[in-house]
């Protein structure tokens, strides 16, 4: 059992961080309650926020709450999509948005220490002021350095750049215990004992609260352009990908969407994207190093397409193009999520991405509901949204109130099978949090969670940190 957050409790944290950085009251608690996922009935209000400004305080904090037996939720930016810092069992909300400076951008090494509640906007223009570039770009601008680390952010550009995981060379993080651990440095290769550093990337904040970060960035981005390919269909679109992907350079990104959420997109934004043509598009990013290389790149990739149904080649090669291409983009969820009742984030082998796609439109036409689908199409991640709407004429249209939960729950039920029996798994980048607890048994058989359960007991006893996040203390 654990123990509620009470006066006494909230005495002992105002001694630790400082008066004004315990919250308590349930109006300030609200914006604590819920991440940015569409389920919203997960959301639940904290007994109390706390915003320890080092490690030394998130230290005594969770020294404090161990004792006492008090969950802890960690919490970054609050853009998860998957309810990873949702407080479902009430206690604290442990905070690192305090903990915000960048410490040292160090080009010898090409590293920078920073603190693991600064922005990835913030990081990115302390890396550009130095005269470099962070490519992966694996979230939004708001997601904070410490919870992108926590959920192995990816993003359109880990075709060519990988994920947040293969920048991190350092960690400092504080165990439930109270014990700091300091892993990693500016190496660039360490085989000296178990990775225990790797462990806690992707771990969704279950083993300990990542306090500062040592992260590798690279060179400058060269040249970069934008092509825009129609297609006939989303799966036609698909297909084309292989034969992109084996070309003499990666892409920096090849995203695919259809032409149903450009149109939710463009009404949103008002703005138009570059072509009417086809139900389906490819987004190909390339960057080279020379004007030269750039024209070879496009004709290849364009030469790929046209060959497999591409029905027009559009070139965004300005600043104000690209951008216009990537805000249309990035803009999706935002346009259509009024009617979101869960994000999926299936992960799959590249060559069965179209087969999962042609289930999704059966699915989606035996229920009458829309599932608008798009994703990364260079790294397998499938993004479908069950939406609470059917497409009427191009058109959203509410489903009746009579269409239920249940309804919802057959097709997760049905997609995540399909997408198991493809040899993928239930995410690629949002991470488990409460969302996905139920479906862990898609991806991982029991034994896995057994081992995963014993490590989480290793490095938090007490089970105070997440609980309950991925999966329960015992065997659901």
């Amino acid at each position: 059992m654990y123990t509620r957050v009470d006066p006494g409790i909230l005495s002992r944290l105002e001694t630790i961080v400082g008066p004004t950085n315990v919250l308590a009251d349930p109006e300030r608690l609200a914006s604590y309650s819920r991440d940015e996922s569409p389920v919203r009935t997960i959301a639940h209000l904290p007994e109390a926020v706390v915003r320890p400004r080092d490690a030394a305080e998130t230290a005594s904090v969770l020294r404090l709450a161990s004792l006492e037996r008090i969950p802890v939720t960690l919490r970054g930016g609050g853009t998860g999509l998957s309810g990873g810092c949702v407080p479902h069992l009430g206690g604290l909300v442990l905070t690192v948005e305090r903990m915000n400076s960048v410490l040292e951008v160090d080009g010898e090494n090409q590293v920078a220490q920073v603190e693991a509640g600064l922005t990835l906007g913030e990081f990115n223009k302390a890396v550009e002021e130095a005269g470099f570039s962070f490519p992966p770009h694996p979230g939004d601008e708001g997601a904070m350095i410490g919870g992108l680390i926590s959920t192995n952010a990816g993003g359109s550009r880990a075709v060519k750049y990988g994920g947040i995981r293969h920048y991190v060379r350092g960690l400092e993080v504080v165990l439930a215990t109270g014990d700091v651990l300091r892993l990693g440095g500016k190496l660039v290769k360490s085989s000296t004992g178990y990775n225990l550093l790797q462990l806690f990337i992707g771990a969704e904040g279950t083993l300990g609260v990542i306090t500062r970060a040592v992260i590798h960035f690279l060179q400058p981005l060269r040249i970069t352009r934008s092509l825009v390919i129609p297609f006939q269909d989303i799966e036609r679109a698909l297909e084309a990908v292989p034969l992109i992907l084996r070309g003499r350079s990666l892409p920096l990104a090849v995203e695919f969407v259809g032409r149903d959420v450009i149109r939710a997109a463009e009404t949103y934004l008002k703005k138009k994207w570059p072509s009417d043509l086809g139900e389906a598009y490819l987004l190909v990013i390339l960057d080279a190093c020379s004007e030269e290389e750039m024209d070879r790149l496009s004709q290849e990739t364009a030469e790929a397409c046209l060959g497999r149904g591409g029905l027009d080649i559009q070139v965004a090669d300005t600043p104000a193009r690209q951008a216009l291409v990537l805000d249309i983009r990035s803009k999706i969820y935002e346009a259509i999520k009024e009617k979101t009742v869960e994000i999926l984030d299936v992960s799959l082998p590249l060559s069965e991405m179209a087969g999962h796609v042609r289930k999704v439109q059966e699915v989606s036409q035996r229920f009458g509901i829309w599932l608008p689908t798009f994703g990364h199409a260079g790294d397998g991640n499938v993004h479908t949204h069950i939406m609470r709407a059917r497409l009427e004429g191009g058109r959203p249209v509410s489903l009746p109130d009579a269409v239920g939960e249940e309804i919802f729950e057959q097709v997760r039920e049905e997609l995540y099978r399909d997408g198991q029996k493809r040899g993928g798994v239930i995410s690629g980048e949002h991470g488990i949090g409460l969302v996905k607890r139920p479906f862990l048994s898609y991806s991982l058989d029991p034994r896995q969670v057994e081992l995963m359960r014993g490590i989480k007991k290793a490095f938090d006893p007490q089970w105070i940190l997440n609980p309950g996040k991925i999966f329960m203390e015992r065997s659901d």
